[in-house]
């Protein structure tokens, strides 16, 4: 089965919220979701102080990505995920 790399965009609800503590969440529930792997996390500013959370990791095309997103959407702190990107991982 091939795999697929996901770019998912996590917005907080405001800019007081601590990403390191939702990134840290966030790694651990994908871990349980597709298994150890590579798990690259970035913060990048938006606007007005306001910061994403961007994660990239990969996973096997077979498994759902709903579920995945959902979990980090009920993340304490979390207003909203989106997936930016799916593509399959060549090699």
């Amino acid at each position: 089965m091939a795999q697929v790399i996901i770019s998912l965009k996590i917005m907080p609800e405001n800019p007081e919220v601590d990403l390191g503590k939702i990134e840290k969440i966030t790694k651990e529930e994908i871990i349980k979701a597709v298994g150890e792997g590579e798990i690259k996390a970035s913060i990048n500013p938006v606007a007005f102080g306001l910061n994403s959370l961007d994660i990239i990791f990969v996973m096997n095309e077979s498994d759902k990505l709903d579920p995945i997103e959902e979990t980090i959407g009920n993340i304490k702190g979390v207003n909203s995920v989106e997936v930016t990107d799916v593509r399959r991982a060549i090699g």
